[in-house]
């Protein structure tokens, strides 16, 4: 399809009902299956007052609350997004700092990684993948001339990365760094970068998660614990040999909604990092295979809409979509990877799934970008037809 296909087509309709009903899926699906693996837990506990719907309750907010803003940010045009990209790159950063001080960020199971609103916890990093998005696609499209120079093109960014991922280590929050450093790299590959910049930043970052596996004795038992989870099942590798029995259990066909035993005290973060072995243990096979294709469908329609835009001669927006696309494909690969024991175990949701509020307010935001990415595109083709 060229731009002069794009003339002859008749005006398409206001906007992309499939991803829209994509992202509506996952997130009803994911209410359910955070009911489900929450409820023995809820049950359970003081801290919750032994309400069975403490966890339905407060997720069920967070996706009303997430709705709000989505609809707020699809009434924002790219063009603002674009101008405004540096700053809201430095109000991430300046977030990440704020964390990591006494007495503003909040410390929970060992991690600094939130700041408490009173009412919720709020996770910086995951906002701040919605403006790395955004500040790499400008930041490519800025430097579209000087993508194939090392010290003009490359270093630049490279530096940026680095102090972004030192603040994310500090707190410490490897796999945020991971995802954010793919997105990174991805929209320079896709904006142009020469292919030997390119395959050197590759080997550097691999050099550099290489050296800091083993440079820490945390993410070094992670690691072997995700070689032979059953070396040690009932110490490092507890987590994932249960999330295994998991999978194991649910087969093909899963043994039924509510079902699992698994979230009975025996899987560590059911609901929220491993709520998707919950899922195959109770949806079985046939689940999991359904989620995997509504997300390879959500990311596919995400790349579509990137190469519309750049048929259109609009790069900014074609980058931001096809950044998007990245983010939630990657975390969603990683996720279901740990989940199934074929990555170390990260703490990273399944998007518009697990529970948790910031991740699913960042995801939810950036659908509703990708959303007006594809309403400006409709809109310009309908003048072109004109």
């Amino acid at each position: 399809m060229s731009f002069t296909d794009l003339r002859q087509r008749p005006p398409p309709g206001e906007y992309d009902a499939s991803l829209l009903w994509l992202t509506i899926t996952l997130l009803a699906l994911g209410s359910v299956m955070v009911y489900s693996a929450s409820i023995a837990i809820a049950e359970g506990s003081r801290f919750t007052g032994n309400q069975p719907t403490y966890y339905l309750v407060r997720h069920g907010a967070y996706v009303a609350i997430s709705a709000a803003c989505a609809l707020v940010v699809f009434q924002v045009p790219l063009t603002v997004w674009q101008r405004a990209a540096p700053w809201l790159f430095m109000l991430g950063l300046t977030l990440l700092v704020l964390v990591l001080v006494p007495g503003i960020g909040r410390e929970i199971n060992g991690s600094r990684r939130w700041l408490s609103l009173y009412f919720a916890n709020f996770q910086p990093s995951e906002l701040m993948k919605l403006f790395v998005v955004v500040y790499a696609a400008d930041y490519t499209v800025r430097k579209a001339g000087y993508m194939h120079s090392l010290r003009r093109g490359f270093l630049p960014m490279f530096v940026v990365m680095l102090l972004t991922g030192w603040l994310l280590l500090r707190e410490p929050d490897f796999g945020a760094f991971a995802v954010i450093a793919v997105i990174a790299m991805g929209i320079l590959f896709l904006g142009g970068m020469n292919w030997r910049l390119f395959a050197g930043l590759i080997v550097m970052l691999v050099a550099a998660f290489l050296l800091l596996i083993v440079t820490s004795p945390y993410r070094l038992q992670r690691v072997l614990g995700f070689m032979d989870p059953w070396a040690d099942p009932y110490g490092k590798g507890y987590q994932l040999s249960h999330a295994l029995i998991a999978f194991g259990r649910g087969e093909w066909l899963g043994v039924g909604l509510g079902g699992s035993v698994e979230k009975l005290f025996y899987l560590p973060e059911a609901h929220t990092d491993f709520l998707l072995a919950v899922t195959a243990e109770e949806l079985g096979f046939a689940g999991v295979a359904a989620i995997i294709v509504i997300f390879a469908w959500l990311v596919a329609r995400a790349f579509a809409i990137g190469r519309r835009a750049v048929l259109l001669e609009r790069h900014f927006p074609a980058l931001v979509a096809q950044g998007i696309g990245l983010w939630i494909g990657v975390q969603a690969i990683v996720n279901m990877g740990v989940n199934m024991g074929m990555l170390p175990t990260k703490g990273l949701t399944l998007p518009l799934m697990s529970f948790g509020g910031s991740a699913i307010a960042a995801t939810c935001c950036a659908i509703a970008v990708l959303l007006r990415i594809d309403w400006e595109n409709r809109q310009l083709m309908r003048g072109l037809n004109v």
